[in-house]
């Protein structure tokens, strides 16, 4: 038990409380610890018993202790031994507790409904009491009287703790103090919870916690639950969107046989069956374009990928990104579109063009600011792309290893470093090394870039785009070069597709996992991700 937490908590009760005190009752805090002086006995009575219903007096923060789960394994068999299942069947309920507060009519008959949630709140008055019903929509308060729903179901009533499923019948009324309440006639037991939920007035607030628990999250914070119902939201809006133009999506393999379509590392299996080395998949792009090449000139897929790489706050070894393609586009028609979309999404789901992300506020109102790569480079990091000496002399100042690297991967480097910080508001990036972008068309006018463009908005890619190249033969070069000359690494079976005629195509990849993170402040990719890769508790 952590004490402090405890005393911390009887303050807080005895603030709530301290209102409707007689005379003579004192507060204070000395040193940390709470001190009571009496006046009336009853006073420090209500307040405990109310804390021992909330499940306060032994938790101390988000860790039972055995007296807990003894406690409510001993209601268990009770229930059982009344022939109460504690685990109930099928509830009909008149809606979401949202949907039953709004449909109270002041001018209309009482009604009878029906309802079930979580039992957030409870609130014992000798023969009659309150609690709090909570599901996803909101919170719904009950009114519990013994000479209503009987001796054995008011017993019954005395059985619940904090974190119980409970469906209730009844009539929707209005309390003296003017809330909408179900008066119940019966109460169902649905789910017996032998774990009390995290500690009621502070969440729970361990990062960690939250993130390996995400369950006790989602019951404890109403933020975390309204943010992953709003991330869902976020991939209904970009569906739907995509939907009203006549894309088609489509589903495509998860395991590959050669890793493409990105410069990443794979997780690697093995089939069985097959007898067959396969990786998961790292982009979804391979397969999309032999779509394309079959004829659907409008595809998308929002798709899981796999990286076998880092981890940090913007970065998760599972991720979800939508990949689109569109013939007879090309990348300034993928970033309209794409500039579209995004402005789409942000107003459906946020309300308006400004967002707040920390203590910047991201404004996507259009047009969004365009500049080409080796412009951006020049202007932060001070140096020309094509001085050799001077990219390496800026290295060496940020003390980047050059020494594994291409010019062209040190310049990528130092873009990373000086210019994706300042990248704030939504910015189009436009015209990148040619040989970063081994599957995009190079400039007609300049072979050394690429027609590719990337969206960054608060210091992060979100949005990559190019024209697709599709020069089988081209390809295949550079395939190759990627591959170091090794054959076996090329996809040789999408250059055949490609030499069946890919037309002249424009394609986008989207991190929804970290537009998620703008649109609903989040500063880590865990935070929007319901279950995050973590190392197993108690791992270093």
């Amino acid at each position: 038990m952590r004490v402090p937490v405890v005393w911390h908590t009887l303050f807080h009760f005895a603030q709530r409380f301290q209102p409707q005190a007689k005379n003579g009752q004192e507060w204070a805090v000395r040193n940390g610890q709470f001190i009571l002086i009496l006046g009336p006995y009853y006073g420090l009575m209500k307040i405990l018993s109310y804390m021992s219903h909330q499940g306060l007096l032994f938790a101390g923060g988000d860790r039972m202790s055995d007296k807990q789960r003894e406690d409510r394994l001993l209601k268990l068999e009770e229930l059982r031994k009344r022939s109460i299942d504690p685990y109930g069947q099928k509830f009909q309920t008149s809606g979401s507790l949202a949907e039953i507060v709004r449909s109270f009519d002041e001018q209309a008959p009482a009604k009878t409904v029906s309802a079930a949630g979580r039992v957030t709140a409870y609130r014992p008055h000798g023969k009659a009491g309150f609690l709090d019903l909570r599901d996803w929509t909101g919170r719904l308060q009950v009114y519990v009287r013994k000479d209503v729903v009987g001796d054995e179901a008011f017993e019954v009533y005395g059985l619940l703790d904090l974190g119980d499923m409970l469906g209730v019948e009844g009539e929707l009324q209005k309390t003296r103090t003017g809330e909408v309440t179900i008066f119940a006639r019966k109460l169902t037991f649905l789910a017996k919870s032998l774990r009390p939920l995290p500690e009621k007035f502070h969440g729970l607030k361990d990062i960690e916690t939250r993130q390996r628990q995400r369950y006790l999250d989602l019951i404890a914070n109403e933020e975390s639950m309204q943010a992953f119902l709003k991330r869902t939201q976020i991939v209904r809006a970009i569906r739907s969107w995509l939907d009203e133009r006549c894309f088609v999506e489509v589903e495509t393999p998860m395991m590959h046989h050669l890793a493409g379509g990105a410069a990443a590392k794979p997780f690697s299996t093995h089939h069985n069956a097959l007898d067959l080395d396969l990786y998961l998949r790292i982009a979804p792009e391979l397969h999309l374009k032999r779509l394309v090449v079959g004829g659907m000139q409008k595809v998308y897929e929002i798709n899981r990928n796999f990286r076998n790489e880092g981890i940090d706050t913007r970065h998760n070894p599972e991720f979800t990104m939508i990949e689109i393609y569109q013939a007879f586009s090309d990348y300034i028609g993928m970033m309209e579109l794409s500039e579209a979309l995004v402005t789409a999404v942000v107003a459906q789901v946020n309300g308006g063009m400004q967002v707040q992300y920390g203590e910047t506020v991201l404004d996507f109102t259009t047009p969004w600011k365009r500049a080409r790569y080796a412009d951006l480079v020049r202007e932060y990091a001070g140096v020309d792309v094509h001085d050799d000496a001077a990219v390496k002399a800026k290295a060496a100042s940020l003390r980047i290893d050059v020494a594994a690297l291409s010019h062209d991967e040190v310049i990528d480097k130092l873009f990373s470093e000086t210019v994706e910080p300042n990248l704030v508001q939504p910015t189009f990036v436009t015209h990148f090394p040619a040989s970063m972008c081994p599957l995009a068309k190079c400039d007609p006018e300049d072979r050394e870039v690429a027609l590719r463009f990337e969206v960054f908005a608060a210091g992060m890619e979100i949005v990559n785009g190019y024209s697709e190249l599709n020069d089988p033969l081209d390809q295949l070069a550079r395939l190759e070069k990627q591959a170091g000359g090794d054959r076996s690494k090329v996809d040789t079976d999408y250059v055949e597709a490609l030499e069946y005629g890919l037309p002249p195509t424009g394609g986008v990849g989207m991190g929804i996992d970290r537009l998620a993170m703008l649109l609903l402040n989040k500063q880590s990719i865990r935070d929007v991700i319901l279950f995050p890769l973590l190392r197993p508790e108690g791992k270093d």
